[in-house]
């Protein structure tokens, strides 16, 4: 493996120095806005409107079926637990914890209990200056485990989760890095499962699928579950199409390579999961999402703490949009991508931020909203695909087959999902008003007890 990821070469792998990444955001943000509102409202004044939304749900949909219709390649081998340990490629764990005195000591106790050679990976807790007991657990638990290091960053430390991960990443000796929250629970044959993965020399990272440990909770819970498993499901079809998988933070697997060539996280960014996704796929390495293994963590219980969580992600992910539109503008991306990347772009950021300025026209004029046809083709496809997501667990699991449990599900699910239009409008109204922020309510961590993987 080694050897692979010495003769791998990439041109441009220089793109990132001297790039500006946080600067003018809040102008950028705005003049996206009113191309938006402006390009909705002459879609209304002109009657070849309704005819190209049409012609652009029809293409979409398209690609939308070809995604729901392709078959994955099949995941490779796990590597045996008898191997001899140096066949085994070195891995390094690393936490961000901050105030995670009720689950941080679980995370270890599993972290440290990996069927996977114990002098082949390592473990990195770092403490994000705590005001709770997180840094005395975690000073017990290194006198009883080896593979558990830990370090405290001071009080003025910046950066947020970025920075104290670029702060651990030169004591950190493995090949391949591995990235977890503090709530993370996992099962004992990740590495083996994960690791074969990477065989390719252009894999640059490997995202495994979210649970949700607490799922039946109550409404938010149980629709954070369906949504997780829909979002696996897709990402792992665009990947199998050439088009772009996703990191998702929590069970996100990177190669140091890819990482160091890419500049590191990004400590201007309050999600550096999807801002290093760009980054992987500018520097052209693929990024393959799988939907077994999995990496439990607790879902959010309550509407207001949902609401924050997904206003951060929505932020963050539109951040990268006006950090990165020249290189996007430029066609980076291979072809196959630029086509995914399009589709996406335009359902999960444009068509909410849309929706306001389509309603109020429509009001106005007494008409029908002109996006009415791509708004139902998203929530028809995101429907379809809960279904086939929901499906492809039932078969890992060998559950039996429930067709009007899994519709039931999907359709709390999409019901569960609409609130995605509603952040993405006030996320993107916002950011074209006020400065740029990088705070956020963190979420907190209870220690739900564990549920399946599903």
């Amino acid at each position: 493996m080694k050897a692979s990821d010495s003769e791998f070469c990439l041109e441009g792998s220089e793109w990132l120095e001297g790039y500006p990444l946080g600067e003018g955001r809040r102008r950028k943000a705005a003049i996206l806005l009113c191309i938006v509102w402006i390009s909705v409202l002459v879609l209304h004044l002109s009657s070849l409107g309704s005819w190209l939304i049409l012609g652009l749900t029809g293409l979409m949909g398209i690609h939308g079926l070809r995604l729901l219709g392709t078959v994955p390649c099949p995941p490779p081998t796990p590597l045996p637990i008898d191997a001899a340990s140096e066949e085994y490629p070195f891995v390094s764990l690393v936490v961000a914890a901050k105030d995670e005195e009720a689950v941080i000591a679980r995370l270890v106790e599993t972290l440290c209990a990996l069927d996977y050679p114990s002098t082949r990976y390592e473990l990195w807790v770092v403490d994000d200056n705590s005001s709770d007991r997180t840094p005395t657990i975690l000073a017990e638990l290194a006198q009883r485990h080896p593979h558990l290091h830990w370090l405290r960053r001071g009080l003025g430390a910046s950066g947020g989760k970025s920075g104290a991960l670029n702060q651990v990443l030169p004591s950190l000796k493995g090949e391949l890095i591995g990235v977890f929250d503090a709530d993370a629970q996992v099962s004992p044959n990740l590495l083996r499962a994960v690791v074969p993965y990477f065989t390719p020399p252009e894999v640059g990272a490997v995202q495994v699928r979210k649970a949700i440990a607490n799922t039946s909770t109550n409404f938010w819970t149980r629709g954070q579950s369906i949504e997780m498993i829909f979002d696996a499901f897709l990402h792992e079809r665009r990947q199998s199409i050439g088009g772009m998988g996703e990191l998702r933070g929590n069970g996100q697997f990177v190669r140091r390579a890819a990482l160091e060539r890419c500049g590191q996280w990004n400590e201007e960014t309050i999600t550096d999961d999807l801002d290093l996704t760009f980054r992987l796929h500018f520097d052209q390495w693929t990024i393959v999402s799988v939907m077994s293994p999995w990496v439990q963590e607790e879902g959010v219980t309550r509407a207001i703490g949902l609401w924050h969580q997904r206003n951060r992600w929505a932020e963050g992910g539109y951040q990268r949009y006006l950090d990165y539109w020249p290189l996007v503008l430029n066609n980076e991306f291979k072809l196959t991508k630029n086509l995914d990347f399009a589709m996406f772009s335009i359902l999960q950021y444009i068509l909410p931020t849309a929706v306001i300025p389509d309603t109020l026209i429509s009001i106005w004029q007494g008409d029908l909203p002109v996006l009415i046809p791509l708004s139902g083709l998203t929530m028809g496809l995101s429907a379809v695909g809960m279904v086939a997501g929901l499906n492809r667990i039932r078969q890992q699991e060998n559950q039996p087959f429930n067709p009007l449990s899994m519709i039931g599900q999907a359709i709390l699910g999409t019901l569960y999902m609409s609130h995605w239009f509603v952040v993405v409008a006030s996320v993107t109204t916002r950011m074209a008003i006020r400065p740029k922020r990088f705070n956020w309510v963190k979420t907190l961590h209870v220690g739900q007890a564990e549920s399946s993987g599903s």
